[in-house]
């Protein structure tokens, strides 16, 4: 689920580049070998960005729980860390990319809805489980900026592995990210009573 928009004109030493911009939504999953721009809004979710430094192969995803329920959740498995993090690190092999050199840098985690905070709410999973995840398979997260109570943009380019990441008004993100998944009816992951809103 991307969508492309006109190509960023960038510099690395005295070359000039033509970067593709690629915006990814929850569940979204972006690899690629050629410099582009990968950005997505995050609130709760989380985001990883994934480098090969050596073959320049690069991607990022969008997930918004570790794991999905029982019975799948009846949404795309890439709604949920565990599967968009293996869809990523194959996706980036398939291209090139050597796991051996993989580097994270990681983006989300923040408490955006109006409710009080737990020890065990959708941040802290988010943000326990990529932390674990990364350790166990051995990708040293070079930056992050997770958890807070501020929604991010965040911008990945594939060329280089730089991140940039802009905090947002929390209030004007929540209803622009309430009004896309309407817009895009994407039917919602069941989790019983309760309802998850990023």
């Amino acid at each position: 689920m991307t969508q492309s928009a006109p190509p960023a004109r960038r510099r690395i030493g005295s070359l000039a580049m033509l970067e593709k911009e690629v915006t990814i939504y929850i569940g979204g999953v972006h690899a690629t070998d050629q410099p582009e721009v990968v950005k997505t809004l995050l609130g709760s979710c989380i985001s990883v960005c994934l480098y090969d430094p050596q073959t320049h192969v690069g991607g990022m995803n969008h997930f918004m729980l570790p794991h999905a329920s029982r019975d799948g959740g009846g949404a795309d498995l890439t709604r949920f860390g565990v599967h968009a993090m293996d869809y990523l690190v194959s996706a980036m092999m398939k291209l090139g990319g050597d796991r051996r050199r993989f580097v994270a840098k990681c983006f989300g985690g923040a408490h955006v809805l109006d409710v009080q905070e737990s020890a065990e709410g959708v941040p802290q999973q988010n943000i326990a489980f990529i932390r674990s995840f990364l350790a166990e398979e051995g990708f040293p997260m070079l930056a992050e900026d997770l958890g807070g109570y501020h929604p991010r943009h965040v911008r990945f380019y594939t060329a280089t592995g730089r991140a940039q990441v802009k905090r947002v008004d929390g209030a004007q993100v929540r209803s622009r990210l309430l009004a896309r998944e309407q817009a895009r009816a994407l039917t919602p992951p069941k989790f019983g009573v309760v309802e998850l809103f990023d």
